[in-house]
């Protein structure tokens, strides 16, 4: 039996929208949003990691390893994705899938959809059909980590942006069925009053 590929849930975002401090610690329902997001990896997902910087001692209570940037200048998510490719290389891992840390009602077949369309150790993206369009979650997918070098070159080169890279390497699209809160992810006030009600 296959071992289940690690996940890094990418927990960088600031709560700019509801008064500033990491997103991911915001309380959902009693519990902040990065537990949420934990309790749905955990079934599917073998070892977990946070992808954040500065002072990792606030996410202790979490009890997993905190992967800082390893690139400068806070360039984003794609920074992260490297964090947790690099990371999951370390442990012989082929693969390593990204979460939003703000994204508490991930499908429970995720890394399931995922590997079904890429492959044990190719690289897909999720996305979501919303009416007759498709919708893509690009900081939501199954990352090989033979493109931690491509990836670390591209950022150096003042790359940012996770589709254009994505793409460059092959990337499919994992779809998966209209739902209105699998994908949400929390931005605003009432992103997080909708994800109340869904609770």
């Amino acid at each position: 039996m296959i071992a289940p590929p690690p996940a890094v849930i990418l927990a960088g975002g600031r709560a700019r929208r509801m008064g500033g401090g990491d997103k991911v610690l915001l309380d959902l329902c009693g519990k902040p949003l990065l537990a949420h997001v934990i309790d749905r990896m955990q079934p599917q997902c073998g070892e977990m990691a946070i992808s954040a910087n500065g002072d990792a001692t606030r996410f202790a209570a979490f009890g997993l390893p905190v992967l800082p940037d390893a690139v400068p200048d806070f360039p984003g998510p794609l920074a992260g994705i490297l964090a947790g490719m690099e990371w999951a290389a370390a442990r012989g891992a082929k693969v390593v899938i990204s979460v939003a840390g703000d994204t508490p009602f991930l499908p429970a077949t995720l890394i399931q959809a995922l590997a079904e369309v890429a492959g044990p150790d190719g690289l897909a993206l999720a996305a979501e059909r919303v009416g007759e369009n498709t919708r893509t979650h690009p900081v939501i997918g199954q990352w090989p980590v033979s493109l931690r070098h491509p990836l670390h070159e591209a950022l150096l080169r003042g790359e940012r942006k996770i589709m254009p890279f994505a793409q460059a390497h092959g990337a499919r699209t994992t779809l998966f069925d209209a739902d209105d809160t699998a994908f949400l992810n929390i931005n605003t006030p009432q992103d997080l009053s909708r994800a109340v009600s869904a609770r």
